[in-house]
């Protein structure tokens, strides 16, 4: 058999075990949080059929989205000198999920008589995008999602957002929560005459952190708006002021336009609620923030790292009617998604994960020959009856082999049971750490570690 080379598809990962307990760090800290606030956990298949997916991300989600080959022979009677866009559904009827609001939109329909609403859930499963790999961007990558489901309640988006503070704050991570609503967009279309050209003002805007305003303006003018209706945009980019002399002004400038009237005043709202709430992280308005998802009909949030460059580490949004697509109309969704690799790149650059996640053992048992492991097997038992993680060394080898291994485990308890203490019933227990020894009972051992 020929030899294979080993390596793994670009902008996907393998996980050492290292890596993996900082990485369930995240998870555990994220979970323990949306149980806090009383969400339910749920899980939808990798694979959701293109029906689904399709058309719920926008024309460059679309394009993202990993499509699978149909099995079997899916090639007869197909006309490969057509358009790609009418050869794919020919060939491909599924495809790997591209984030877990739209799956769970699904599952909500799918499931409807046996949730009850309003329905909370938390899902923490991976997604894949066929995006081009770079720092803090993969084709595989993990999503922690918690929405909302059955209520139009502005309560619900306050929740996020002390979510999103107490996440962060039991991580470490010094962020700032930026928030716009939606309907805000779409009565600044509306006041610049183009409100047929929402998604193409918001696809261009939310991309102002990355390629500045004068290249904003000409992916617009390249969008099909004209120079007058992108000048027309100008006094939103230019207001100053704090969060209500921004609102303030921008509801002057919505003069007969009700759709940007109410953003304002949802706004309005949501940051008193805010404000009353007492966040330790800082939230702020940004009128420029779109979130590329079509999707989004109200609030949307963006989270960013004040001390790392990378891209967004949270976000999310507020959604009308996503479940109209699959034949329940009118039921109000809000949601956010915690990036988890995006978060671990950030704890790694501030060197903030805590001591200890390694250690896959709190004691380690040498091993000196098959009467003492007998010894070893027994008193195991019991310190993992008590919740102690426990290793007995596999083999009889030489002393500094097992303690060399200790060591490269960060294994903080060694424990020595040779023919005295099996005599005596007791264990030699070495601390790892400061080198000291103590010859105990198993009940004393239990208690020291």
């Amino acid at each position: 058999m020929a030899t294979v080379k080993c390596s793994i598809p670009k902008g996907t990962r393998d996980f050492l075990p290292t890596e993996m307990a900082r990485r369930n760090y995240i998870f555990d800290t994220i979970r323990s949080v949306f149980h806090l606030f009383a969400f339910e956990p749920i899980e939808t298949p990798s694979l959701e059929n293109l029906s689904t997916l399709m058309g719920k991300y926008g024309e460059e989600g679309d394009k993202l989205l990993f499509k699978v080959l149909n099995s079997g022979d899916f090639m007869e009677g197909v006309d490969f000198a057509q358009d790609y866009h009418k050869v794919a559904p020919q060939i491909c009827d599924r495809g790997l999920r591209y984030d877990l609001t739209v799956p769970f939109a699904r599952f909500v329909v799918q499931h409807r008589e046996q949730v009850t609403f309003p329905f909370r859930r938390y899902q923490l499963q991976p997604v894949w995008r066929a995006d081009r790999p770079q720092k803090g961007r993969y084709r595989e990558f993990y999503q922690c999602d918690a929405d909302m489901i059955g209520s139009t309640s502005l309560l619900n988006e306050l929740e996020l957002v002390q979510m999103i503070d107490m996440v962060f704050g039991r991580l470490g991570i010094n962020v700032v929560v930026k928030i716009n609503n939606r309907k805000v967009l779409a009565g600044i279309a509306e006041m610049v005459g183009a409100p047929d050209r929402l998604v193409d003002i918001t696809v261009a805007i939310d991309k102002l952190d990355k390629i500045g305003l004068d290249n904003v303006r000409a992916e617009l003018r390249e969008r099909g708006l004209t120079d007058q209706q992108i000048a027309m945009l100008d006094p939103v980019f230019a207001l100053t002021g704090d969060t209500e002399q921004k609102l303030g002004s921008l509801d002057q400038m919505f003069d007969g336009v009700e759709v940007g009237h109410k953003g304002v005043e949802e706004l309005r709202e949501l940051f008193g609620l805010i404000t009353s709430a007492d966040m330790k992280c800082s939230v702020e308005l940004d009128l420029t923030l779109a979130r590329g998802l079509n999707y989004y009909t109200g609030a949307i949030f963006e989270v960013k790292a004040r001390d790392v460059q990378i891209g967004s580490i949270c976000g999310g949004g507020r959604y009308d009617n996503l479940t109209g697509i699959f034949g329940m109309p009118d039921v109000s969704g809000v949601g956010i998604s915690f990036g988890a690799d995006r978060i671990y790149d950030v704890l790694t650059e501030l060197n903030a994960f805590p001591e200890g996640l390694e250690q896959s053992a709190r004691i380690m048992f040498i091993n000196f020959g098959p009467a003492e492991q007998s010894a070893c097997v027994k008193i195991a038992a019991r310190l993992r009856a008590e919740g102690i993680s426990t290793l007995i060394y596999p083999d009889a080898a030489k002393m500094k082999k097992q303690m060399d291994f200790a060591n490269r485990k960060q294994v903080p308890y060694v424990a020595f049971v040779g023919e005295s203490e099996m005599n005596d019933g007791t264990v030699t227990l070495k601390n790892m750490v400061d080198g000291t020894q103590a010859t105990l009972t198993v009940e004393e051992l239990i208690a020291r570690i």
